[in-house]
């Protein structure tokens, strides 16, 4: 008998056990088990073929349409082309070689699982020498040629390269024949509670479903695991941090706050009120704020911020703003300055008298500017401190810090956010704002950011213009992209400027993959200037240049002294140039939805519309194509959050990208299991209110240790 901590090698054999470790990473008992079935087929029923993504390892479930031999050019033998269909669409798959058994095999009519990596041959998609499964028809005795599938339902697995579906399947049955019942990590009266089926129900039914009922039911319980686990986390996380001080900076009457509202050249929007009076409120109270503050691009966050940042300077508190990169918080410094005029330009000759100074400390700041910024911080004289995380380093102090606002927080380490959080003292909080302008649905909220408040932003300022996308298919019709740069020439013939976005630098070590790279700033940049972009003025701009540069280059295209500025994703948040009118975006099927959204929030921010342009050579019917059309079909970043977290790895949002390690999530959905979030959250509360420790429910502390590991779980109390 096995139990879910045994290692795989006793159970399946060391064979088997080094091909799901080596392809899977899936090592013990617990590991296979948890690989859940990524969709599931009926008898008869065909996989959708559209929507395969080129690159991925998938099993697809089809019936062969027709066979074709052909002589291979280079070299002895012959290539097997099979065509097979779900019904509506093709899917060509190439064996190389005298197969002759193949052929006779593989006839017109007969239905398979076919597995292998989809890549692109001559416009079309193509799995090569793809392994597979013909199964046998219902009216052939009503057996399979494989054990695993003489159920009416077929699981289908997430596969890798030599490690097909099938392969999984056997290995997955195997397991359960010898898996011991232990005892339930969910206490009874829970599973009584929720009508709940045991875990050792739920693992059989998961993966060998007699019915879509016992799916169901393995479905909602395996979810109410991974939900509960969660929630156990952030239950204990607010136990502990809910009694800490926070330094209290109730509204200044006749202060710079107020200064700086009477000399607003707009008016404020009704959701910018709103939210303001709200964190006004907070940042009065002697408990840390946790705010998350959600908003459209250019819906005026910034200013929301700025003001609240001044209440605190009129507490005689200090504020600190955290950008995740120095050109942000260059531009930020800039734009706080600006919006401030003699209000933040205190000691200095026509300074106004309730004036204040902001300071920006980067990593690459002049040795002398640094030490100034320094002092300034040290010494209080500056109310406003603007930063990267050169903010954290060891040798920068503030006199009395009270609010940290966190521009883009998903940018960020946690330990980064944490060591800030800290810096108000031993057993004081500074109030804690978090903006960021990839909107967030709220049952994500509810999960990850814990006892977090949400505010949003959804109306833009007056003044704000509409911008267009379109999608340019490079591979099928090469043309639109020699348009795409008459356009460009064209925008910057009316006196416009515009951003040329590229996914990759260029000055990275060669790849051993064979696919092309994705395009780089270093490349295209000067393939441009010498072709398509003759004769303009063109900048370039990425990560790795020394910050006086960066800062150098911005400064010039702000000034228009650049026509086009070529860069990777440094100018996707906060940069500011109202004369850019035009974004192309290179390879933008390698962007994620909520990326080609702030992206393109570069342009329109002035007078004139903007135009965004997505260059991809990603195929029609693809699930690539498919993000690019949305992206293209709406500006409502709230709809596009939505999809965006439909399309990606949901368990992303645990700190799985950033620990490079498995999700925890399998089976929640963050948009589709509100009901069992917000039952498991309640649970959750009720125990560790009772046992903080969890001491009384060792069964609950595994779970949450299980699917929450250390690494995740550190990710979800500092957050």
């Amino acid at each position: 008998m096995a139990v879910l901590a045994d290692r795989l090698t006793d159970v399946v054999g060391a064979r088997t056990a080094d091909a799901l470790a080596s392809a899977l990473d899936l090592h013990t008992v617990g590991d296979l088990l948890r690989h859940y079935p990524r969709r599931y087929a009926q008898r008869g029923e065909l996989t959708d073929i559209a929507g395969l993504e080129i690159g991925e390892h998938v099993t697809v479930l089809a019936r062969v349409e027709s066979t074709t031999k052909k002589p291979m050019r280079t070299r002895k033998g012959s290539i097997l082309e099979v065509t097979i269909t779900d019904g509506l669409r093709r899917l060509s798959c190439a064996f190389f070689g005298n197969q002759t058994w193949r052929e006779r095999e593989l006839r017109p009519g007969r239905t398979g699982l076919f597995a292998g990596k989809v890549t692109a041959f001559r416009r079309s998609l193509q799995l090569a020498n793809p392994e597979y499964e013909l199964i046998e028809s219902d009216s052939d005795d009503g057996l399979s040629t494989v054990d695993d599938f003489l159920s009416r339902i077929i699981p289908v697995y997430p596969a890798a390269q030599g490690l097909p579906s099938w392969r999984i399947s056997k290995a997955v049955h195997q397991t359960l024949e010898m898996l011991d019942r232990e005892p339930d990590p969910l206490p009874e009266w829970l599973r009584r509670e929720h009508g709940l089926v045991t875990l050792f129900e739920a693992l059989h039914a998961i993966h060998r479903p007699h019915s879509d009922a016992d799916l169901h039911g393995a479905r909602t319980r395996l979810k109410w695991d991974e939900a509960l686990a969660v929630q156990l986390v952030l239950a204990r996380r607010r136990q502990s941090t809910g009694g800490r001080a926070a330094p209290a900076c109730p509204p200044k009457p006749g202060g710079i706050a107020e200064a700086f509202d009477e000399r607003l050249p707009f008016r404020l929007t009704e959701g910018q009120r709103e939210v303001g009076e709200a964190v006004s409120a907070d940042l009065a109270g002697e408990h840390p704020m946790n705010r998350l503050l959600q908003g459209e691009v250019g819906s005026g966050k910034t200013i929301v911020a700025l003001r609240a940042m001044l209440q605190v300077v009129d507490a005689g508190r200090q504020a600190a703003l955290l950008a995740p990169t120095e050109v942000l918080a260059a531009q930020h410094a800039r734009s706080l300055r600006e919006l401030l005029g003699d209000l933040a330009q205190a000691g200095e000759l026509g300074g106004s008298e309730c004036a204040t100074r902001v300071t920006l400390l980067t990593g690459s700041l002049p040795a002398r500017q640094r030490k100034q910024a320094l002092l300034d911080a040290a010494s209080g004289a500056a109310g406003i401190v603007v930063g990267t995380h050169a903010l954290l380093g060891e040798h920068v102090s503030f006199a009395d810090l009270a609010f940290v606002v966190i521009d883009e927080q998903h940018r960020f380490g946690v330990e980064q956010r944490d060591a800030l959080r800290s810096r108000a003292g031993e057993d004081i909080s500074p109030h804690v704002l978090v903006m960021t302008a990839t909107p967030i649905p709220r049952t994500v909220a509810m999960t990850v950011y814990g006892d977090l408040e949400t505010s949003s932003l959804r109306q833009l300022p007056s003044g704000r213009s509409p911008i267009s996308t379109t999608v340019v298919p490079a591979a099928e019709k090469p043309a639109w992209l020699d348009r795409a740069w008459q356009r460009l020439r064209e925008e910057v013939g009316k006196g416009h400027q515009a951003y040329v976005v590229c996914p990759r630098i260029g000055d990275e070590p060669p790849s051993d993959k064979t696919e092309r790279p994705p395009i780089a700033v270093l490349d295209l940049a000067p393939e441009l200037e010498n072709g398509p972009l003759a004769g303009l003025r063109v900048g370039v701009l990425h990560g790795r240049l020394p910050g006086d540069e960066k800062d150098a280059v911005m400064r010039a295209f702000a000034a228009g002294e650049l026509d086009v500025l070529v860069a990777t994703t440094v100018i996707e948040v906060g940069v500011n140039v109202p004369n850019a009118t035009l974004m192309v975006i290179m390879d933008a099927d390698r962007f994620g939805v909520s990326q080609l959204h702030q992206l393109r929030g570069r342009v329109g921010r002035g007078s004139v519309p903007g135009l965004c342009l997505l260059v991809t050579e990603a195929l029609d019917g693809t699930s690539a194509r498919a993000r690019l059309a949305a992206v293209e079909s709406t500006t409502d970043g709230f709809e596009l959050s939505k999809l965006d977290l439909e399309l990606r790895r949901e368990g992303d949002i645990l700190g799985a990208a950033q620990s490079g390690k498995r999700s925890g999530l399998k089976l929640l959905s963050l948009l589709r299991d509100e009901d069992v979030i917000a039952q498991s959250r309640s649970v959750a509360q009720r125990v560790v209110s009772a046992d903080p420790e969890l001491a009384d429910h060792p069964g609950l502390a595994t779970l949450a240790a299980d699917t929450i590991d250390d690494e995740r779980a550190e990710y979800l109390e500092k957050t």
